[in-house]
């Protein structure tokens, strides 16, 4: 107990007290004394007016965020309509170039053969005894195994034998031991190679053209003739089992009571639709069913869709064959003597399982015919047994159409470029050359007629050279030659015939392709010269304080005018759209609509010349506006780079070797950016920001070298390229290592991200949450996603799970997934706070109020936006795919530090590398510029079947993973270690976006260009059509994640600061 103080306790404090309770009360009288003055001259007291000055503020604040706004929705509205622009002049150039051939609308008919005399020479025969020619079968059977590779039917060597070989032993060991009963041969299809086309082929005789492949997904009844169609002609009663394409290609042409139809696009179904069409077929097959049809159609799946999802050579594609071998047996020997069998495929399959027509496996098919009566022969002894590879004597699938026509008694369909398969007509011993000639003059007669007639409707003029087909049907008809040697004309006419239609039907409309170029060409102009930033133009930054209270007085002392400036930039957008309305314009329109109109295609003329004038316009309102080609010239290092790179990337897309190898080029181009940012980075006068910046940029080289381990080669690539994306190169699964993958990224990916925003202290309010727990958390979800996928197809929990079930667990895992990362995650973005925290200390002069996060406020909140999009991303790409996708996230963290801390905001060079990466990362995620590398079986990841518009949808995410992430990202570049007072953020994002937009309209240009001026070329299909295709897609789909998604984006989380912090413009 301290001693008693003889002194008054706190005698000090009581003098202390008493002297500030006298200077308040001092205080309040001068007030109230102010106060009193006030009123009675009629003045607001000093109480009313802080209340006037704060409503003032607030009245300010909203006038900045409706400008805002109103910036917002101009900003908006020009990029909609770039979008426009964008669509239009890729789908002038596409119109032009992915042409379709003329349909002609004649039918061939029993009593109007194409053989002068033939109708009055076989009066006798009619429908029921063969139709121009005996027929030989009453009935036939055709067995379609989807994607039934000529090589799985062959025999192989056990020691170098895959999945795939010695599991289909029936159709060779048929023609080998009763060649008169039965043959095999190698059935080519005409990429493209989807299964619509080869429908399209198999039926009518004639060949797809490149176009047709986008319509694979939506087939629309066949209008020409076709062999379905002169069987009902002829009274003739069809059904069908199987693929439900047919129906679609040929509606109510098939009894209803006795077909039945399967969904065709559920990959990971191998057994549905096979078990239906063995369910159902035998029962047709007995003979209490005679007189319900006539041809019977079995179209099953399961071979192709266990190449789509395991790749040929796995298990699953051995019992799939199996079963096929089981079930074509069974069949054969099911049928009657008056029955013919055809077993066949309607295209191959690659290394792993895909198919587009790109690679020889893809259009290398079987054809396999049998009758239980000896019909078949052979004109010569070495063609007894079937070819060892595709490339021996190998059968256009186009030469079905003639020979099954012929066979039961049918006129051949009009349009038909194929000719006989001669084992079926060669006769018993295989010198019947009478009918061999007959069956091919009928064949060559019809196109011979067809050639007249499609000449005479398109206007050609034809040619008689030596060789030429008129030549040759010249020599075939002089008298006097024996039934051999006139079949072997025949043969040459109709080789040669198909080789003219091949290349006839490679003709472009060159006008449509050029003004889809000069569209295309005058929108980036347009696109550039928006981007570009005038010389006074500066990124400003609100932070003094005397300026800022300047500025706000004279706000408020403007507040209630009426006339009140309007921003540059709306200035610029009511000019550039409000040009449309040009006069020019309108003339411009009354010349195109009257080109189009003369050259009967009233669409093409009108859009062209509509969307030429427009941009025109344009043009002319960007030079009112203070812009003009000399802002589009680089006046620094950075942005003489960024024209090098992206005109070097564009460029060489006039070599197929480049086109190639792009994937390295682009890796090349990561490594170039990153040295020259590394000698920039010695160049920085902090010590502090000289060590951060080529840290970052050392971890950028070093990463874009790591990710380029994950790798899918394109068959161009072979010898010199190794895949890694999946288990082997004849696997369209991961391996079981790679399943460590994901969990890693689970793992590390937020730590690093969190490692990103501490030095700023932007780790703070929803961040921990979010990053910490619910991102991770979605990462961990897809990590186990993908090892229930892998424990389906490798069956390792068969004898506890059933594969449905592990389906729907991983089925409805992801769409847990998927909501978490874009509904709740777009909700969090859109109602989310700043990442800060106030931090309140004890002073001297009083307390101390510090602000976590304020030097980082507007990137450290978007970022969250980027991050739930790649959590989307992540989960429909596959193990390999997602570690690639999180190198990507954390190289563009360390993109934005590089930009930031060498102060290039104002460069180009960001979004130009941003762009890079997007086309980088989307051959690091398993994909290359052909058709057989899209991931089909993604659509399948949060569905249980075919959805529209979710299953394109979740597609367009897994193929544009990288690009989408790139777009997104734009504003990130932009916004990183930004605080809430700068200004400029939605014009300096907007113009940002220009750039990166930019780029892939330069990629388009160029490709569109290439492939138009390359259009002859032997590698045009295969190489630089595919690569315009993609880079216009990728326009499109950059375009439309631009508007949707960053830009929006930028205005919630604007919104959203400057809720907190005020507006500071």
């Amino acid at each position: 107990m301290p001693p008693k103080s003889s002194k008054p306790a706190d005698g000090l404090d009581y003098k202390a007290i008493s002297k500030q309770f006298a200077k308040a009360r001092a205080a309040r009288e001068a007030r109230e004394a102010r106060d009193a003055e006030a009123k009675e001259k009629g003045l607001p007291t000093e109480k009313e007016q802080t209340e006037i000055l704060e409503r003032q503020r607030e009245l300010l604040n909203t006038k900045r965020q409706k400008a805002y706004e109103r910036r917002w929705w101009w900003t908006a509205a020009f990029w909609t309509w770039l979008l426009a622009v964008h669509a239009v002049g890729i789908w002038l150039f596409a119109s032009g170039f992915l042409l379709t051939r003329l349909v002609l609308d004649d039918k061939s008919s029993c009593a109007a053969p194409p053989v002068e005399g033939l109708a009055a020479s076989q009066a006798a025969l009619d429908v029921q005894k063969g139709c121009w020619h005996p027929k030989q079968f009453d009935r036939a059977v055709v067995i379609l195994i989807d994607a039934l590779r000529y090589d799985f039917t062959v025999p192989e060597d056990p020691a170098a034998a895959h999945a795939f070989h010695n599991s289909f032993p029936f159709l060779y060991d048929t023609a080998v031991k009763a060649p008169q009963n039965a043959f095999l041969r190698p059935f080519i299809a005409d990429p493209p190679t989807t299964t619509l086309q080869r429908l399209k082929g198999l039926t009518t005789g004639t060949l797809p053209t490149f176009i047709d492949a986008g319509s694979n997904f939506a087939g629309t009844a066949i209008d020409e003739d076709n062999l379905l169609m002169q069987l009902r002609e002829s009274g003739k009663k069809i059904a069908h089992l199987g693929d439900d394409t047919w129906w679609s290609l040929f509606p109510e042409y098939f009894e209803p009571n006795i077909s039945k139809a399967y969904d065709s696009f559920n990959v990971w179904d191998l057994h549905t639709v096979d078990n239906g069409v063995i369910d159902n077929i035998f029962p047709l097959l007995e003979s209490s069913k005679d007189g319900q049809w006539d041809l019977l159609i079995g179209h099953c799946l399961g071979v192709d869709h266990a190449g789509h999802r395991y790749g040929p050579d796995h298990s699953a594609m051995t019992a799939k064959l199996q079963q096929m071998n089981e079930f074509v047996t069974k069949v054969a020997g099911s049928i009657d003597d008056d029955t013919l069998l055809i077993v066949m495929g309607d295209h191959g399959m690659d290394g792993k399982g895909d198919h587009g027509g790109e690679s020889d496996d893809e259009v290398e098919a079987a054809l396999w015919m049998y009758s239980k009566r000896p019909v078949f022969g052979r004109t010569s002894p070495e063609f007894a047994i079937p070819p060892a590879t595709a490339k021996i004597r190998p059968v256009n699938q186009i030469d079905l159409v003639p020979t099954l026509a012929l066979l039961l008694g049918i006129p051949i369909p009009y349009n038909n470029l194929g000719k006989p398969i001669e084992e079926a007509f060669a006769g018993q011993k295989g010198n019947d050359w009478a009918n061999l000639e007959a069956v091919s003059r009928l064949a060559s007669a019809g196109i011979e007629r067809y050639r007249q007639s499609y000449f005479k409707a398109r206007g050609i003029k034809q040619t008689v050279e030596p060789g030429s087909p008129a030549a040759l049907w010249a020599a075939a008809n002089v008298a006097g030659l024996s039934h051999k040697d006139a079949y072997n004309y025949l043969k040459e006419f109709e080789n040669e015939t198909l080789q003219v239609y091949k290349g006839l039907w490679a003709r472009f409309d060159v006008p449509r392709m050029v003004a889809g170029v000069f569209v295309t060409a005058v929108g980036l102009v347009m696109l550039v010269m928006y981007s570009s930033k005038p010389a006074d133009e500066e990124f400003v930054v609100a932070n003094d304080a005397e300026l800022d209270y300047a500025e706000r007085r004279l706000e408020l002392m403007n507040l209630n005018h009426e006339d009140q400036e309007v921003h540059p930039d709306q200035h610029f957008h009511r000019s550039l759209l409000g040009g449309l309305a040009d006069a020019r314009v309108l003339f411009v329109v009354g010349v195109l609509i009257a080109v189009g109109l003369y050259r009967k295609q009233p669409m093409d003329g009108p859009a062209a010349l509509v969307v030429t004038l427009l941009i025109t316009g344009v043009i002319s309102a960007l030079s009112t506006s203070g812009r003009s080609i000399l802002n589009i010239l680089p006046r620094t290092f950075w942005g003489w780079l960024s024209v090098v790179l992206t005109l070097s990337h564009s460029i060489g897309f006039a070599s197929n070797s480049y086109t190639i190898w792009e994937d390295s080029i682009l890796l090349f181009f990561i490594a170039t950016f990153g040295v020259a940012a590394l000698i920039s980075s010695f160049r920085i006068e902090s010590k502090v920001d000289r060590t951060m910046a080529i840290y970052h940029t050392v971890t950028f080289i070093i990463i874009g070298r790591l990710a380029s381990y994950s790798k899918l080669c394109r068959e161009e690539q072979m010898p010199y390229c190794t895949s890694t994306y999946y288990a082997s190169v004849t696997s369209s699964t991961s391996a079981p290592w790679q399943l460590a993958i994901p969990f890693a990224v689970f793992l590390i990916l937020p730590d690093v991200i969190k490692a990103f925003l501490m030095p700023s202290k932007s780790y703070e309010g929803l961040a921990p949450t979010w990053i910490g727990y619910a991102f991770r958390g979605g990462l961990f979800l897809s990590a186990l996603y993908w090892t229930i996928d892998a424990a389906n197809n490798g069956g390792w929990l068969a004898d506890r799970l059933s594969e449905s079930t592990l389906k729907s667990a991983g089925v409805y895992l992801a769409q847990v997934i998927l909501a978490l990362s874009l509904i709740a995650g777009s909700t969090s973005f859109a109602w989310a706070p700043p990442n800060i925290s106030i931090l309140s200390t004890s002073a001297k002069t009083g307390q101390l109020v510090t602000i976590l996060g304020y030097g980082n406020a507007m990137g450290a909140r978007y970022l969250f936006l980027p991050l739930n999009f790649l959590a989307a991303c992540i989960l429909v790409t596959k193990p390999m795919g997602s570690g690639a996708l999180a190198l990507m996230m954390w190289q563009i963290l360390c993109l934005a530090e590089i930009i930031d801390l060498n102060q290039l905001k104002a460069e180009s060079i960001g979004p130009v590398m941003l762009a890079i990466l997007g086309n980088f990362y989307f051959f690091k995620t398993g994909h290359q510029a052909v058709l057989s590398s899209i991931q089909w079986d993604s659509a399948f990841i949060p569905l249980f079947s075919i959805r529209y518009p979710w299953s394109p949808l979740v597609v367009a995410l897994n193929t544009f993973a990288g690009q989408i992430l790139a777009a997104v990202s734009v504003p990130l570049i932009v916004l990183w270690k930004v605080g809430p007072k700068q200004r400029g953020i939605l014009e300096t994002t907007a113009r940002a976006l220009g750039v990166f937009i930019a780029y892939f309209a330069v990629e388009a240009l160029t490709t569109m260009s290439w492939a138009g001026w390359l259009r002859r070329h032997l590698m045009l299909y295969r190489v630089f059509c595919p690569r315009f295709m993609l880079a216009a897609l990728l326009l499109v789909v950059m375009d439309l994640v631009g508007v949707l998604v960053a830009l929006t984006g930028v205005r919630s989380n604007t919104l959203a600061v400057c809720e907190v912090f005020g507006w500071a413009e």
